[in-house]
């Protein structure tokens, strides 16, 4: 830490070690990552061998691609880039995957990770759960990935070898970047000020946690149910979590469907669901419906706190 801190300047506030055993079983606990590689990877050394394409890697898997540094002729370079592209899958299985916005489920990943990890004192797993809670939202396209400029990557250091060297300058401005919290990347930094432009959480009459929702899938695009149940509920929605395939043909619009004695929840929800059409479905009951349709742009914010009635939702 204090080696780090004295190169780039940058407080270190924590830290997690993570050793073999407790990598593999943090993958295991988040049920695998998925990884999608363009051309064969093999490596005697790691015992790595994926054919060209996507696969989904158990812990074991997963350890050695991160540690495969043979398979083509970048070396260390390569394996981290590699590295980072796979933290990047972690980050989407995470986040994906339900595991930030389950108290439940979170616990026990952090309770497996930290169980075979080193961390530094005071940092344990209700710090872990902490920061979860800071995270909602998260997603890849919220994180970046860099690595410090390199200006030789063949510096010779008398008793050492041939070494790689930064590039002073350019590490510097990206050292300053990250102490004063600034994104790194140029699209990124546009993409910061846009979002500080855009509109704030709507707030709405009815609190999502209190409206029960149930997705059905009206494309032909797989995975798209778990992908509109997982962001509703990270919005706070009370999703089945089973989300299902709507019969007949694929569907246009998003709609929301909803009991009339619900009408005020059915307006919460589609405020989360841009251009949702609203339909009214008589008996349809407590649990609303929403049939994602071709035109699904993404999921909006809904403010949490609102004016609750008990006698009609």
């Amino acid at each position: 830490m204090r080696t780090v801190e004295s190169m780039t300047g940058v407080k270190i506030d924590h830290y997690l070690e993570v050793d073999f055993t407790s990598f593999m079983r943090t993958v295991d606990a988040v049920g695998g990552v998925r990884i999608c590689t363009p051309k064969p990877l093999k490596d005697a050394y790691t015992g790595l061998d994926l054919a060209a394409g996507t696969h989904e890697l158990d812990g074991g898997q997963a350890l050695q691609y991160v540690r495969s540094r043979h398979v083509d002729g970048a070396a260390d370079i390569g394996r981290m880039q590699r590295q980072q592209k796979f933290l990047a899958a972690l980050v989407e299985q995470v986040t994906s995957g339900g595991v930030l916005f389950n108290p439940v489920r979170f616990r026990a990943v952090a309770t497996s990770m930290l169980s075979s990890v080193r961390a530094d004192e005071g940092f344990g797993t209700d710090q872990m759960l902490s920061l979860s809670k800071a995270m909602r939202g998260f997603t890849p396209a919220s994180s970046e990935f860099v690595s410090v400029p390199v200006g030789d990557v063949s510096f010779p250091v008398k008793g050492i070898g041939s070494t790689v060297k930064w590039d002073a300058a350019k590490a510097q401005q990206l050292f300053q970047a990250l102490r004063e919290d600034r994104p790194i990347a140029p699209q990124k930094a546009a993409a910061s000020a846009a979002s500080a432009k855009a509109p704030k959480d709507v707030v709405v009459d009815v609190a999502p946690d209190t409206i029960r929702v149930q997705v059905y899938n009206g494309t032909r695009t797989d995975g798209l149910g778990r992908k509109v149940d997982d962001a509703l509920r990270g919005t706070g929605f009370a999703t089945t979590r089973t989300p299902r395939t709507a019969p007949g043909a694929e569907r246009e619009h998003t709609v929301v469907e909803y009991d009339p004695r619900w009408d005020r929840s059915a307006k919460s929800l589609a405020a989360a669901l841009p251009g949702a059409r609203l339909e009214a479905v008589t008996g349809r009951g407590g649990t609303l419906r929403v049939i994602v349709g071709a035109d699904y742009k993404g999921c909006g914010r809904c403010g949490r706190r609102s004016r609750r009635r008990r006698s009609r939702r």
